[in-house]
């Protein structure tokens, strides 16, 4: 039987994988170096500013939070003024702050797994994140010259954040946050996200994979279909969160050798308050079936190894090593 690390690249490569990838298995996250970028408060019923300066609000009931962007708590209001306003937080380097990141770091089998380190939010988010995103929409028309400036000043950081961690805990996976859709459309034209985007992913994944990283797997629960070229050409190995939006096996017919599609288990669908074993059976069989054995992921399309609700995650891996059993 092969390694979840094994047949992960058995998986993404066309291989000879024994069972299907069953969601994060081949990943071992290290959450503890992720205190380091200044996360959104991550509690039902809190407010707080992330270390951006951007206020969050995270309402109880509901499953996640999101900036606040009244004229009080918005961090950019005029973008030709970015740079008054926008600050890079401190990294710290302090080996006793990372202590808890390198022990987790130093514990992973990676012959069974790989040592992956957690970044968000993405370029694209914190763009929005500091303004607003109808701003942030508006800005890539009006304003072109100060968002470069921006893009790469949230580039700049992520080169330092990356230096700092490979340095301490020498990852070998980067998973990576930033939506870059709803379910229906992307956010920007191809060329625009091309114009503004492709050049500093290409240059932060670049810099992972130049110093020991070997998969980027990107997270963006969205319809991104047009842009896969792009992800391709940044450097991605996985996109997670990939929705049936999308056309998977389109994609994978496609692209499956170049890039592998992680999701299809739209988290809307399947993890809600009136979640049933039957419907995870269901939804886990359909997209197992459809997407084939090789350049997919059965996975939730949450960016995370977990579920909102209790026990969605636990059985769709139940059901997913269930149609392994079947398949394999």
């Amino acid at each position: 039987m092969l390694t979840a690390r094994q047949n992960l690249m058995e998986t993404i490569k066309g291989g000879k994988p024994d069972r299907f990838v069953n969601q994060y298995e081949y990943l071992d996250i290290i959450m503890e170096a992720t205190i380091m970028v200044g996360n959104m408060p991550m509690f039902p019923g809190n407010t707080g500013k992330d270390a951006w300066g951007v206020t969050w609000n995270w309402p109880e009931g509901q499953i996640g939070g999101f900036p606040m962007h009244d004229d009080e708590h918005k961090v950019l209001k005029d973008i030709t003024e970015w740079k008054k306003y926008a600050k890079k937080p401190v990294i710290p380097t302090a080996d006793e702050v990372w202590a808890p990141a390198i022990a987790h770091a130093n514990a992973i089998d990676r012959k069974e797994k790989f040592a992956a380190i957690f970044f968000a939010p993405g370029l694209f988010e914190m763009t929005h994140h500091l303004m607003g995103m109808e701003d942030a929409l508006m800005n890539f028309y009006e304003e072109p010259e100060a968002m470069h400036e921006l893009i790469d000043y949230i580039v700049d950081y992520e080169l330092e954040y990356a230096k700092i961690v490979i340095d301490k805990v020498h990852p070998d996976a980067l998973f990576h946050h930033d939506d870059w859709g709803s379910q229906i459309s992307t956010f920007l034209a191809p060329k625009m996200f091309e114009e503004f985007f492709l050049p500093g992913y290409k240059k932060i994944y670049g810099f992972y994979k130049a110093n020991g990283v070997e998969i980027v797997v990107h997270h963006s629960d969205s319809f991104a279909a047009t842009l896969v070229p792009y992800m391709i050409e940044m450097g991605m190995d996985i996109w997670q969160g990939v929705m049936k939006t999308n056309n998977i096996p389109e994609l994978i017919e496609q692209y499956g050798d170049k890039i592998t599609f992680m999701g299809g288990l739209h988290s809307g669908e399947i993890d809600f308050p009136g979640w049933t074993p039957e419907i995870c059976a269901e939804q886990v069989e359909k997209a197992c079936k459809t997407n084939g054995k090789k350049f997919y992921i059965p996975c939730l399309t949450s960016g995370l190894p977990m579920s909102n609700f209790p026990g969605v995650y636990d059985e769709v891996s139940k059901q997913i090593d269930k149609l392994s059993k079947e398949l394999f």
